[in-house]
């Protein structure tokens, strides 16, 4: 049996991910669970997050989640981070005034087009928030990454952005308005503004590559 555990800290969108894993098989196994011993017993972790992340980091830190994903990285259990879940790894943000993260990876997070208008090359006016398909450029080989040609498109809906303050964790860019970080990477996690469970096809392929991957690159 593949457990997974889905860290719920009452933010995020856990039966959507949890309906998508579980449709990928009958050995899979997936329980929503903000309880430690229940999370890091599991094969692999699911850190979702939808909201401002404000109250996803006085959640985070109120339940000891911050503790729980520190701990699971440190013995290479595969963990995902899905759109507000990879925002909340990264030193700070700018969103809500300027809220500290949890500082698993380096860099920042910025709202799309600061305090101007974020355009596009032909300079028409983008939307804030980025809501809807983009295409993600793969920036090298990753076990996630297995069945899906580069360019495919992922769902987005998101109105800040990380960026990374080193290279070597990018793992895929998208563009809107400017290039920006779509998936990092580093030993066992893998995190993504996407959403896959969303994103049709290319989004149960990646998830289904996180079902069989061992934490490895």
């Amino acid at each position: 049996m593949n457990r997974v555990a889905v860290i719920d800290y009452g933010m995020g969108n856990l039966h959507s991910v949890s309906k998508a894993l579980e449709s990928l098989g009958a050995d899979v196994q997936v329980e929503i669970t903000s309880d430690a011993s229940r999370i890091l017993s599991a094969d692999r972790i699911v850190f979702p997050g939808v909201g401002a992340i404000r109250d996803c980091m006085a959640e985070i830190l109120r339940l000891g989640i911050d503790v729980i994903v520190r701990d699971a990285l440190a013995c290479d259990k595969p963990v995902l981070a899905i759109c507000v879940g990879m925002q909340a790894l990264m030193q700070s943000s700018e969103e809500n005034g300027h809220v500290s993260c949890l500082g698993l990876l380096p860099g920042t997070v910025k709202r799309f087009g600061g305090t101007g208008t974020l355009q596009d090359t032909d300079g028409q006016r983008l939307k804030v928030p980025h809501m809807g398909w983009n295409n993600v450029y793969q920036t090298g080989a990753h076990p996630l990454w297995q069945g899906i040609e580069d360019g495919s498109r992922f769902y987005f809906v998101h109105s800040y952005f990380v960026a990374p303050a080193a290279t070597d964790v990018l793992a895929a860019e998208t563009e809107y308005g400017h290039r920006f970080a779509a998936a990092l990477s580093k030993n066992s996690l893998f995190a993504v503004q996407f959403h896959p469970e969303k994103s049709q096809h290319c989004g149960l392929q990646l998830l289904r590559n996180f079902l069989d991957w061992d934490g490895q690159c």
